[in-house]
């Protein structure tokens, strides 16, 4: 009996983990989603150098609550999958790998992970985790299928996922490829850096933030992406393809992020028009959802 307990015990994690279509597994995923949300929102404060100071040990606790929730699930999805080192190859088995990599590789005392641009690199992989939304999207389309949902309402679901995850990886990116050249802390480590080559007379000099690929400085009146919510501004009006012109990049790194979300935001744009036409078919013209 108890063997039988066990096995069915076993069964039930299994599915949570395995069978998009099991009560238990939607329930999971909502509590992933959830975790992903938290992070998200946390990473992004943590870039504003006030809420950063004062805040420093809440968003350590944030960020590995969140970080040990996710290795519990990857370690389960790992340990369930048919081919367990095939999925860990996979699409989404990098996808958990993202999620938990970054924050144990800034954990190490290693000089190479301790350097401001590894630093940087890592953080920008945290946001990645975000990824994990697209097996809540393929899901939510599967389950569509099999049981008959309301396809515009899941067609829009999944396009807010979608939104979502280029928002906050486009803000986040700009960020860190553009406007950490001149956070505070940078800001202290080039003035230190600078004035540690002056002559003993020579006259005080301003660190000028550039451009690490062309050199170009940035000037004062052009550091925009002061944190990620300042980026998140400029993301949402280039995605919306607004262009007010009240921020831009100037770095090259910078302007292949805005490249990569303008793109986006045309792609997007032009499914929202599609879901928008069924929506009015439907609702003004009487037309049927197919079966």
């Amino acid at each position: 009996m108890d063997k039988t307990v066990s096995h069915s015990d076993h069964s039930i994690f299994r599915r949570i983990f395995t069978d998009p279509h099991f009560i238990g597994y939607r329930y999971w995923h909502s509590i992933v989603m959830l975790f992903i949300f938290v992070s998200c929102v946390s990473l992004a404060l943590e870039s504003v150098q006030d809420l950063s100071d004062h805040y420093a040990a809440a968003f350590d606790w944030s960020e590995w609550i969140t970080v040990a929730f996710f290795t519990v699930d990857a370690a389960a999805n790992f340990y369930f999958a048919p081919k367990p080192w095939r999925y860990l190859f996979s699409f989404w088995g990098m996808i958990d790998i993202i999620s938990v990599a970054p924050s144990y590789l800034m954990l190490l005392n290693m000089t190479a992970v301790r350097t401001t641009k590894m630093i940087r690199l890592l953080r920008v992989a945290r946001a990645l985790r975000v990824l994990k939304l697209a097996r809540a999207a393929a899901d939510e389309a599967e389950g569509n299928e099999e049981e008959h949902k309301n396809p515009i309402l899941a067609n829009l679901r999944i396009y807010m996922i979608i939104f979502f995850s280029v928002f906050m990886i486009s803000s986040t990116s700009m960020y860190y490829v553009e406007g950490a050249l001149y956070s505070e802390s940078a800001m202290e480590q080039g003035q230190a850096a600078l004035d540690a080559t002056l002559k003993p007379g020579d006259a005080p000099v301003a660190f000028m933030p550039t451009d690490p690929i062309s050199g170009t400085p940035i000037t004062e009146d052009k550091r925009f992406f002061t944190s990620i919510p300042s980026a998140m501004w400029w993301c949402m009006v280039t995605m919306t393809t607004t262009g007010y012109g009240d921020m831009y990049p100037v770095t090259v790194a910078g302007r292949l992020v805005a490249c990569f979300t303008m793109l986006c935001g045309l792609i997007l744009f032009a499914i929202l028009l599609n879901i928008i036409n069924k929506t009015m078919m439907v609702l003004f013209f009487g037309e049927k959802l197919p079966d």
